[in-house]
């Protein structure tokens, strides 16, 4: 089976199935031969998820360049109004607002306060919009994913796990309309 391997400062093992195929986190010092037995192991749920990914791609419909920067051009509108809301809820600053059209990321925050979102978001509900835009604020408060970082999000956004967990079951298939 075919992977990439990312060594970082983490303390377990993870696969992640990208739109490229299969990516091993793993810890520094983890040895090639514990990633193979690793994935060895998990390699009927692997096949299983390449193969889901596999149909998505190849029954989902592909956006054409134009219809990415409409997407694009309508998340500068909507996405500074929704940020500006909610970063005033939290009480919380921040920097530039870039919309990307990634195939890996809904947003992302920096250490700067520099927010991204990704311009299919504007397939999604807008409730889904709204609970991305929240999490990246909330990196404002707590750059982690702690129980602190999580109760800011809650504070605001109650509803925040409805929504994470449409994007978890859905966010594929959007992510595979990308050219």
């Amino acid at each position: 089976m075919n992977y990439k391997i990312k060594r970082t400062n983490r303390k377990t093992l993870c696969l992640e199935i990208t739109s490229e195929g299969l990516l091993v986190r793993a810890p520094m010092k983890t040895t090639n031969a514990e990633i193979d037995a690793f994935i060895e192991r998990k390699k009927d749920l692997i096949e299983k998820h390449l193969a889901g990914l596999k149909k998505i791609k190849d029954t989902t419909p592909k956006l054409t360049l134009e219809k990415i920067n409409e997407l694009a051009d309508k998340a500068l509108d909507v996405v500074p109004k929704r940020v500006a809301y909610y970063a005033s809820l939290l009480g919380v600053t921040y920097g530039r607002i870039t919309i990307r059209n990634q195939q890996t990321r809904w947003g992302s925050c920096s250490s700067k306060g520099n927010l991204n979102f990704n311009c299919l978001l504007m397939l999604a509900p807008p409730e889904v919009l709204d609970s991305v835009i929240v999490h990246e604020l909330c990196h404002r408060l707590e750059m982690n994913h702690s129980s602190r970082f999580y109760e800011h999000i809650l504070r605001v956004y109650p509803d925040y796990y409805k929504w994470n967990k449409w994007l978890k079951e859905n966010g594929r298939a959007l992510m595979a309309r990308m050219v």
